[in-house]
């Protein structure tokens, strides 16, 4: 587990940081029991900031208090995924829309050195590295809105995928299909393209949501869509041009 360290922020923030790459990683594992006087143990804290930070947590979905016993790991199912994706779809889809229309030249910038080099992505030396440049791009999208709540919201949703310890890459499509997504993304925003960035952006997110879910199902990525009720509602909204 992260050991906690002066990094200018507040220790319930750094502790719950610690706490949720923890879950997020396998490290407590989905299921397991832990005391706050446990986990305030190995983090060489005092058990007042674990405990905020787990009733945060607990807030976001990822842990539940069971009485005089601790906090328990909650483990997550393919329905949590699909309920995932099909937020994401409906906060990123149109985010990337408002994002291209506002983006400032230097927002450009920083989402570009987020996108990276192909070979830089796909040379990740360890899943959690190639998540964090996969969630890295996507945030700095959201950010480009101006709008606070929305990165937050979102943050917590990458939480929840990564609980699953799901990933399409290196298994239904290799880490350089994710970074060509990405890319289309990109060059649509820095056009300034809105309709053609949230179309790309739409696309890129239903295809990882139906090879994941077809993965953890069984099904095929066909079948997959069906569980996305979600998947054509910016279509439904009739925005001209849109499809």
């Amino acid at each position: 587990m992260e050991m906690i360290s002066d990094r200018g922020e507040s220790l319930t923030s750094q502790v719950h940081r610690a706490l949720r790459q923890a879950i997020t990683m396998g490290e407590l594992a989905p299921g397991s029991l832990h005391s706050v006087a446990k986990l305030a143990e190995r983090l060489q804290v005092s058990r007042s900031p674990v405990r905020e930070a787990l009733i945060s947590l607990a807030d976001q979905g990822m842990v539940a208090f069971e009485r005089n016993r601790g906090v328990r790991i909650l483990q997550t199912t393919a329905h949590d995924l699909e309920e995932v994706f099909s937020l994401r779809l409906l906060l990123e889809v149109p985010a990337t829309f408002r994002a291209a229309q506002i983006i400032t030249p230097a927002d450009v910038e920083r989402l570009r050195d987020a996108l990276g080099s192909r070979d830089t992505f796909v040379g990740a030396a360890t899943m959690l590295a190639h998540q964090e440049m996969d969630s890295g791009f996507h945030r700095v999208i959201l950010e480009a809105t101006g709008n606070r709540r929305l990165v937050g919201v979102v943050d917590n949703l990458w939480s929840h995928q990564k609980m699953r310890g799901v990933t399409s890459a290196g298994r239904t499509r290799q880490l350089a299909d994710i970074h060509r997504e990405h890319e289309a993304v990109f060059e649509r925003i820095e056009a300034g393209d809105a309709l053609g960035a949230a179309t790309a952006m739409r696309e890129h997110l239903s295809h990882s949501a139906s090879l994941l879910l077809a993965q953890e199902t069984g099904d095929s990525a066909e079948s997959a869509d069906d569980m996305l009720p979600w998947l054509d509602v910016f279509a439904a909204l009739q925005v001209p041009g849109y499809s």
